[in-house]
């Protein structure tokens, strides 16, 4: 007897309806499953076998044959295991299939017929649910499953308490959750900016690069703070929009990286690989293409510490992104897409002794020659530098700022002045499909970001001195745009554009 239900895959963080179709004939007992399975889904069989004879239900002994369609797609993973074991009841004729219910099954089973949960639901239910508007899954992925609107979700422990819903021997409800953005929520943060002594300056670049979503580097002698700042980053970055949140949550799925009870991202992402990455692992890549540290990092940050240890070639891949915002990958299996709208934040020592042009009363002697900071300097090629909006320095800090008792603004209140600033972006962007001045192209940039004659005299002179790219030019525009932003200015004045064009002058004392 043949019998079909409906699955679905994943490729990337696209999702994909899979038919399951189940054929069981006279003969000698086999149990094969074609369609391109990879080994995980082979090893189903004795899942499916187990699970079926543990719940109290009959394994037919004869030949079995389940066909994953398209036959031309690899399948892979654990998440089909429900719908084989679904189609082999109803071939039995142990349950009926109702034509008018026709939900997805998802689902890895286990030994006893529990329900486990699978990687990849919100990418999978996302992509597919135009055709289908019911899916039947784990309680585990209940949660993350509910942020796809418009689906009605039936959640499980067990096979047989499945199998007694569909007989009628219990209620059939659908799964209801409350969106965790609407009840509202206080982000929690361990570090805070409040601890960090002095670096006004820094503190200030940083406000207006976690109000833009603008690159930063930083550059300054050991022990100057650049790793703390960074680290306090996250902090004052603007809270999540529910969109935002499900695009970050889709690729955290996709990777198997989701966790806790809620089943959505409510926190921007931090990411700070470690220099010796390989270029798959920082852009994404591997035999069936996962999602790299840099789409991981999506609408959040991504921190290199020591930016000149990272091998040249692996900084030379992110330039790509930096610009698109996203990153593809081909493989013989096909290419796959991942979004990477990221802030890129870089830190470093201005030489390899860390002490060229330090000044101050703890200031020391640089040790390197000439060449050696020449040597040092250009593992940061001039088209990635000028991928950083805001080039700022970290000083040493004198033995009174260490020991003083100021009080310093917490991250609270910087980031409230974020939130105004990016509430201003995300409105005045409503019909653009972006979300921050960051994201701003050429043409947006001449619609939304106009000067006035003097600013365009200003802007000559810094052009004319600084030796300026036409991409430095179009990010000074998009910096002073923050700048303005977090003032409450509508218009951009000749002051924010100054301060702006500050945040670039620093490139002549280190690479020219």
């Amino acid at each position: 007897m043949l019998a079909k239900v409906k699955s679905a895959g994943i490729f990337g963080i696209d999702g994909y309806t899979v038919d399951v179709e189940v054929d069981i004939t006279n003969g000698l007992p086999v149990f094969d499953i074609v369609g391109l399975p990879d080994l995980s889904v082979r090893e189903s069989k004795e899942r499916v076998r187990a699970a079926i004879k543990n719940s109290g239900f009959e394994f037919p002994v004869k030949r079995i044959t389940v066909n994953l369609a398209p036959a031309d797609t690899k399948k892979e993973g654990p998440a089909f295991d429900l719908a084989i074991a679904m189609g082999i009841l109803a071939a039995t004729d142990q349950i009926q299939i109702d034509k008018d219910f026709d939900p997805l099954y998802l689902g890895e089973l286990s030994l006893d017929g529990t329900l486990r949960p699978i990687n990849g639901v919100l990418p999978m239910l996302l992509s597919v649910r135009e055709l289908h508007k019911k899916v039947v899954l784990p309680k585990s992925n209940a949660m993350e499953a509910s942020n796809v609107s418009g689906m009605d979700i039936y959640s499980f422990e067990t096979l047989r308490e499945l199998v007694s819903c569909l007989k009628g021997e219990s209620c059939l409800v659908s799964f209801k959750s409350a969106n965790i953005f609407d009840m509202g929520f206080e982000a929690t943060f361990a570090d805070d900016f409040s601890e960090v002594k002095g670096q006004e300056s820094v503190k200030r670049a940083l406000e207006i690069a976690a109000a833009g979503g603008h690159n930063v580097i930083m550059i300054g002698p050991p022990g100057s703070g650049k790793t703390m700042l960074a680290r306090r980053l996250p902090s004052i970055l603007p809270d999540l929009t529910y969109n935002e949140a499900l695009e970050i949550t889709r690729i955290y799925s996709a990777a198997g990286l989701l966790k806790g009870g809620d089943g959505i991202i409510k926190q921007r992402p931090f990411m700070s690989p470690h220099h010796t990455i390989s270029g798959s692992a920082l852009v994404g890549g591997g035999r069936i293409p996962v999602p790299g540290q840099i789409s991981l990092a999506h609408h959040g940050v991504l921190f290199l510490d020591e930016l000149p240890e990272f091998r040249k070639d692996i900084l030379e891949v992110l330039r790509q992104p930096l610009e698109d915002g996203e990153i593809t990958i081909s493989r013989a299996q096909g290419s796959a897409t991942f979004p990477s709208k990221f802030m890129l934040v870089g830190s470093m020592n201005p030489c390899s002794c860390g002490h060229f042009g330090e000044t101050g009363e703890n200031a020391q002697e640089c040790t390197c020659t000439p060449m050696q900071i020449k040597r040092y300097l250009s593992k940061i090629s001039g088209p990635l530098l000028d991928r950083f909006d805001i080039h700022v320095e970290v000083p040493s800090l004198s033995f009174k700022k260490i020991t003083g008792n100021e009080k310093n603004e917490s991250s609270k209140e910087i980031r409230n002045r974020v939130n105004r600033a990016r509430e201003k972006q995300v409105m005045r962007y409503t019909k653009e499909n972006i979300y921050y001045n960051a994201q701003l192209g050429s043409r947006q940039i001449r619609k939304f970001c106009p000067i006035d004659s003097a600013g365009k005299d200003l802007m000559g002179k810094a052009f004319a001195s600084l030796k300026l790219s036409a991409r430095a030019y179009d990010r000074i525009l998009k910096v002073s745009r923050t700048i303005a932003d977090l003032e409450g200015s509508t218009n951009i004045e000749t002051y924010h554009l100054a301060e702006a064009i500050q945040y670039r002058s620093m490139d002549r004392q280190y690479w020219i």
